[in-house]
């Protein structure tokens, strides 16, 4: 299987799991400190990480023009996300809000799609209306649509909406550094939030929660955008977003195991819908005749057909290395994804 389809569905089994672990601290810590905690967990345990490999601390690599995509994706993704999707979680139940977290795949697409002109194919548009249907009949059939019942699920939507921007506004800086984006957003999402919830009066958990916390932001939060990022680079943003819509699934799996939820059979229609749509986006084949625009950037790679440059330095053939490279012209044909090589028009 493709490495990079391996990282999206790493990082949604992470994401996907942490979900309705969040759920049992929401009674603990209140829903702003609790997305801080989380995100700042996230932080410290990549930042740790990151210091190791590279014995000590080293520039970001990333260009001027990258700062603005990676401080957007922070505060959509980092900060108003979390806080939306814990406060909709205080009032909806951790199988149902799970489920409701594929309407990410879909505004991400839509966004990839209308805004960053990414390709789509009749196989992706119908995978998407499955999963929106799906997200429609779930919501309808709990009760949680009707009168004040819409506060959890408009909050889970919302943070939907915000990873969405997140996503393409992160697929800008892809090719840089894994480790450091997403380090750098729980670092600076997690201060944010903890600092507002404290100024809000929320008290500091006990030393146990705020492990447990985050524990959880490390794998669920950190680990999980560490693979996400890897996946943009080799899928694009709408493919990953696809790949990664499996994640409700295993929360919603977990959510059952875990906190002992009951389920109704509107509940495992809106499965099977979003389970349709997902099967869709995994077997999607794109091949046709495409031209590599000339193109100059750093990231890690082998010598491959895309990759047949000299060096000034010497290296084995056979080993990843990362350095700034140029990319001639290429017109060629092979199955392919809007990956960080393959960002042209159709």
């Amino acid at each position: 299987m493709n490495r990079s389809v391996l990282s999206a569905l790493l990082a949604a089994a992470l994401f996907g799991a942490s979900t309705p672990f969040a759920k049992l601290l929401t009674g603990e810590v209140s829903p702003v400190l609790l997305a801080g905690l989380l995100y700042l967990g996230s932080g410290m345990g990549l930042t740790l990480v990151r210091l190791v490999r590279d014995r000590g601390w080293k520039a970001s690599g990333l260009v001027p023009s990258e700062w603005p995509w990676l401080l957007g994706a922070i505060l959509f993704g980092g900060v108003l996300g979390p806080v939306a999707l814990l406060f909709g979680l205080t009032s909806t139940s951790g199988s149902t809000a799970s489920l409701l977290l594929n309407l990410e795949a879909v505004l991400t697409a839509v966004i990839a799609w209308v805004v960053f002109k990414e390709n789509a194919d009749r196989r992706i548009v119908f995978g998407m209306l499955a999963i929106v249907a799906g997200g429609v009949v779930l919501s309808w059939s709990t009760g949680e649509g009707r009168g004040t019942g819409w506060t959890g699920p408009i909050a889970v939507a919302l943070a939907c909406v915000c990873w969405a921007i997140d996503n393409n506004l992160t697929r800008k800086v892809s090719a840089s550094d894994a480790l450091f984006i997403a380090g750098s957003k729980g670092m600076i999402a997690g201060a944010v939030n903890c600092l507002l919830a404290l100024s809000l009066g929320a008290m500091m958990p006990n030393a146990g929660i705020v492990l447990a916390t985050m524990t959880i932001g490390v794998l669920g939060y950190g680990v999980s955008l560490v693979m996400f990022v890897l996946a943009l680079r080799g899928l694009g943003t709408a493919r990953t977003g696809a790949y990664f819509s499996t994640a409700p699934f295993i929360g919603a799996a977990v959510a059952l195991g875990l906190l002992g939820e009951s389920t109704d059979p509107a509940f495992w229609l809106a499965a099977s819908l979003m389970a349709w749509g997902v099967w869709l986006h995994l077997t999607e084949h794109h091949e046709h005749d495409h031209v590599h625009e000339p193109l100059a950037h750093r990231h890690m790679h082998i010598h491959d057909a895309h990759h047949q440059h000299q060096h000034a330095f010497e290296w084995d053939a056979d080993t990843p290395h990362a350095h700034w490279h140029e990319h001639v012209v290429i017109v060629h044909k092979h199955p392919h994804f809007p990956d960080i090589h393959h960002r042209h028009a159709h």
